[in-house]
């Protein structure tokens, strides 16, 4: 049997080798970069709306986080891996993040920059309505706005055909200690064929809103309702799942006293993870 003891590295050592790995990932991120320069000449402009493909960014996020692993928070990760994506792709195809504010500053700007860096512009909106505007009036710019209740019901907005939709919700990793926790929709426009359809999202105008009616569609789909009390309907944003359809919320409403007078499909978005702090493998 050897009596060998494992050499030990230096701190000299260790701190080598970590240059060595600053380097290398610094020298990845330009060759990326170059690698999109390439695809910029391939594109040529080509294509219509924002630069985002919510699908692939779905894709590639579930991927990091399965696996991921060691002593460096997932949070980290994700927030390093936003702002390289949005950063490239703000290079390819330059955008601003419309925020709105109406739900809180600090809250909303923490999320803008977890999820897009400080590279990308950021413009600062006192209403939902007045974000979502502004990018119905851009090209390719996106609008951060607050999942959570809302006064007024912006999301009407994104009924016709031609407007912006909701195409993602943040963040995508939930954690009950997340540094950008504050529940927001993205809208923009983009390719319907990049969407990711796992969630839709329905704009629904119902006559004969009551709380019987909100409890009884709360098992279905997560809604946000904005009371009109001239008409005693309400105008709902409903979160529910594709495989579900919105017959079922209909149904419910029918139930309930209540009646859907008209439905609209303002966007979808992917399935979150849900994250255990106690627990950090992640699942859908």
């Amino acid at each position: 049997m050897s009596n060998t003891s494992p050499i030990i590295p230096s701190l000299q050592d260790l701190r080598r080798e970590i240059d060595t790995i600053d380097e290398q990932v610094h020298r990845l991120l330009m060759q990326r970069g170059d690698i999109i320069d390439r695809l910029i000449s391939v594109k040529q402009t080509q294509e219509v709306g924002s630069a985002f493909r919510p699908a692939r960014e779905a894709d590639m996020m579930r991927r990091l986080v399965a696996r991921h692993r060691g002593i460096l928070p997932l949070d980290t990760v994700e927030s390093i891996w936003r702002v390289i994506i949005s950063t490239f792709t703000y290079v390819q195809a330059p955008f601003s993040v419309h925020a709105d504010l109406s739900s809180g500053e600090s809250a909303m700007r923490d999320s803008a920059r977890f999820h897009f860096g400080f590279t990308v512009p950021f413009l600062a909106h006192f209403s939902a309505a007045a974000a979502v505007d502004a990018v119905a009036k851009s090209r390719g710019d996106l609008a951060l706005v607050s999942a959570a209740g809302s006064q007024t019901p912006w999301w009407t907005a994104l009924e016709p055909t031609s407007a912006p939709k909701i195409i993602a919700r943040l963040p995508f990793v939930e954690r009950a200690d997340h540094p950008a926790a504050l529940p927001v929709f993205v809208v923009s426009r983009v390719d319907v064929e990049t969407m990711v359809t796992e969630v839709e999202m329905w704009s629904i105008h119902v006559s004969n809103w009551s709380a019987d009616a909100a409890h009884a569609i709360s098992p279905l789909a997560g809604i946000v309702a904005v009371p009109d009390t001239a008409s005693g309907g309400a105008a709902l944003l409903a979160s529910l799942s594709s495989t579900d359809g919105i017959d079922k919320i209909a149904s419910a409403l029918i139930a309930a006293g209540a009646l859907v007078r008209s439905s609209a499909l303002v966007g979808s978005h992917a399935t979150r993870y849900t994250v255990d702090a106690k627990n950090p493998a992640a699942k859908a």
